[in-house]
């Protein structure tokens, strides 16, 4: 997991090949007039998911893995708190591969809890459980999806 600036992110480019592309698209790109829905960046291997993610509690946050793509989450309305718990710590559970995600049930709390501001992302790799969207209001962010190799 890691969480930076947006300004930062090209410092991370060489943990995966496609990571050039989101830093490209991130500078490139005005992320608060981005349409909601999927946005192509780099066909299935990089695209950008533009939401209205509803408000949750911690306690009906449900912690989240995906093995085919790593998570980039960027809060663009305001400030969000993710949950996190690595992989290693979860119960094995069932695995949908056709929507690449393992979802456990909102009453399993996540280890740590952590702000991501505006301005900032956090990156979710496989090993990373995730439980997005806890704000005491909506949400517009953006989750860019970058394939792994």
């Amino acid at each position: 997991m890691v969480l930076d600036t947006i300004e930062n992110f090209g410092k991370y480019v060489s943990l995966n090949p496609h990571f050039a592309k989101v830093a490209e698209f991130l500078q490139n790109s005005n992320l608060a007039e981005l349409p909601l829905g999927r946005n192509e960046i780099s066909g299935d291997y990089v695209f950008a998911n533009v939401v209205e993610a509803k408000a949750k509690s911690k306690d009906n946050a449900q912690i989240e893995i995906h093995r085919k793509y790593i998570d980039v989450h960027i809060p663009l309305s305001g400030d969000e708190i993710i949950g996190y718990t690595p992989l290693a710590e979860l119960p094995c559970i069932e695995f949908n591969e056709a929507d690449d995600v393992s979802l456990y049930e909102a009453s399993l709390p996540a280890r740590d809890y952590f702000n991501v501001k505006k301005g900032e992302f956090a990156i979710f790799f496989p090993q990373d459980g995730h439980a997005p969207a806890i704000t005491d209001t909506p949400l517009k962010k953006i989750i860019v999806k970058v394939a792994m190799l």
